[in-house]
């Protein structure tokens, strides 16, 4: 058994809650009780956990500095000045760039607005020295930075000796000295007391446009119809699915079904998906790693291009060529993939410590970061990827639960360029000359911190559950609770002895996945499962032996039953 699986029964008190609410809501009690679990208590708690409301969105204003960026702008606008709207090359730079440039573009008197993304080889993440001297080239004095900034302090203080003011709209952590900025809009900062802290960086734009359009009496409405770009921003970032970004990712998930920009509907149709019924998980796997795509590969300015055109066929043929960039980008990550765990299995001075680094000045940069996480899915174990890049060594990490990537890389800065992310995915520059040195102290920070329990895949079970109890009720009451993510994880059951009902079989082009159907001592009636990948238990599970697994209940697209379970794990 290589993977933990953590349960805690429900009280007393949760059960005469759920009980409670179950008959007041006419919802399943397993749902209820998943509620009771996460916080969910009273019948207020509950109608805005199901019914998110925009009218719950905080006040732009609560943000300390949002009075002088939205100052700033209307003094810009008002004196004709050229404004630059700058962002990073991910989805939730691009989007937040294509939010605010489409929003001023079509609300404002302004014809003197510009934008740029930085190239990920040649300036790297942030503020780039490029962008300032294209910003004085061009006569711009007020630059909006979405999605980062709050740590370009140096580059923040020369753009203002040249007459370039800056509004920071980030979402990152700051360090202890902040940029001398017109205004800096970042909830994270010291001192900030804007209640919701965890706002993508398109978040804390779309919150600005909306402070900008309260002071210019611009309907709320024609801000919302942006919300397709908000979703994707919250998905692809992984930031967490509660308060604030619960509403803006609900309204932003409808917009995208209903009424998409021409920009997305072309990817929409690219990436092979119906043009209603969009899920988080089409974001997440479909929609998110082609608009990434060009960041990637090419130049994050294409997306915008992309996510700002108006013309149905240009659209079409925009997008067409960012899947190539995917398509191109997927083959990229198979084959440095492949190397990087040939690296890995043939050298025990890396396999065998507990945080994985890897190096190879030939890999691209821009699909490091996925290695990372296939390196970290498969070892279970913190994975930092560096490759050359600009005169770096370039990195990207994803780590496990419970490791803090981020604080393993501020253990380091007295030796990093610079360095930036989250607990859990984080990026890095440094000189080549110190790369032995970081190698050896982040495996000593390893050492110390990552605790062996965390070096074992853990699996947090929310409830235990017969497989009598599984209906389309369930699974219908289940999707009420949508969004899912970080914060608002998909619930995850287990059920203990259940047997093959003696038609599961193997699947897939290698006969890799396991196609299941399951019963217990509860019912007869056997339920369809899918276990990707796990193709070793084929022979255990058809020896009769009752095993455990812990699961999902999903809707099932591949045939005509209402629901499956996707399996997680399996213990024989």
């Amino acid at each position: 058994m290589t993977s933990k699986w953590n349960y805690q029964s429900p009280n007393n008190e949760q059960l005469l809650k759920r009980d409670e609410l179950s008959q007041k809501f006419d919802m399943s009690p397993i749902v209820c009780l998943l509620l009771v679990q996460r916080g969910i208590i009273t019948e207020e708690d509950v109608m805005r956990f199901l019914k998110p409301s925009l009218r719950d969105l905080h006040d732009p204003f609560l943000f300390p500095d949002m009075q002088k960026a939205v100052d700033r702008l209307n003094l810009a606008l008002g004196n004709k000045e050229k404004i630059m709207i700058y962002g990073d090359y991910d989805v939730d730079g691009t989007t937040a760039v294509a939010l605010v440039y489409k929003f001023l573009e079509q609300n404002t008197w302004c014809s003197n607005l510009d934008y740029y993304i930085p190239d990920r080889y040649d300036e790297g993440y942030g503020i780039s020295d490029r962008c300032i001297a294209y910003a004085r080239e061009t006569g711009v004095t007020l630059v909006i930075a979405l999605d980062c900034g709050i740590k370009a302090v140096d580059r923040i203080a020369y753009a203002k000796s040249l007459g370039i003011d800056f509004i920071v709209c980030d979402h990152h952590k700051s360090d202890d000295v902040l940029p001398d900025a017109v205004a800096i809009l970042d909830a994270k900062c010291p001192g900030s007391t804007y209640p919701y802290k965890h706002l993508s960086g398109c978040g804390v734009g779309f919150k600005f446009m909306e402070a900008f359009a309260n002071s210019n009496s611009i309907k709320f409405a024609k801000l919302c119809t942006l919300l397709d770009l908000v979703v994707m921003s919250i998905i692809a970032d992984i930031v967490p699915l509660t308060g604030e970004n619960r509403i803006l990712a609900t309204y932003g998930l409808k917009q995208l079904n209903h009424n998409p920009s021409q920009g997305l509907k072309g990817i929409i149709e690219v990436s092979g998906l119906p043009e209603t019924g969009i899920t988080m998980n089409d974001i997440c796997f479909k929609i998110g790693p082609r608009i990434n795509a060009s960041g990637r590969m090419m130049n994050g300015r294409a997306t915008v291009d992309l996510l700002l055109e108006k013309d149905v066929e240009t659209a079409k043929a925009k997008s067409e060529n960012i899947n190539q960039y995917n398509d191109d980008r997927r083959e990229l990550d198979r084959k440095t993939t492949d190397e990087a765990y040939a690296l890995i299995d043939g050298n025990p001075e890396i396999a065998d410590k507990k945080i994985i680094v890897v190096y190879n000045p030939e890999w691209h940069k821009g699909i490091i970061g996925i290695v990372a996480s296939r390196i970290m899915e498969k070892y279970y174990k913190p994975a930092v990827v560096l490759a050359d890049a600009n005169g770096y060594v370039s990195g990207s990490a994803r780590s496990v639960t419970d490791f803090d990537i981020y604080r393993a890389f501020e253990s380091c800065k007295d030796i990093l360029v610079n360095f930036g992310g989250h607990p859990f995915a984080a990026g890095v520059n440094l000189y080549r000359e110190q790369l032995d040195l970081f190698k050896s102290r982040l495996e000593a920070y390893a050492d110390e911190y990552l605790l062996e329990r965390q070096a074992v895949q853990t699996f947090d079970i929310d409830l235990v559950l017969k497989l009598n109890e599984i209906n389309r009720k369930l699974a219908v009451d289940i999707r009420r609770m949508n969004p899912f993510g970080v914060g608002n994880t998909q619930p995850v059951f287990c059920s203990f002895g259940v047997r093959d009902s003696g038609v599961s079989k193997l699947v897939g082009r290698a006969q890799e996945h396991l196609q299941l159907n399951l019963v217990d001592d509860s019912t007869d009636d056997a339920i369809p499962a899918i276990a990707f990948g796990m193709h070793e238990y084929n022979d255990a599970i058809k020896s009769g032996a009752p095993f455990d697994i812990c699961y999902t209940v999903e809707k099932n697209t591949f045939t005509k039953n209402s629901l499956q379970l996707f399996i997680k794990d399996i213990h024989v």
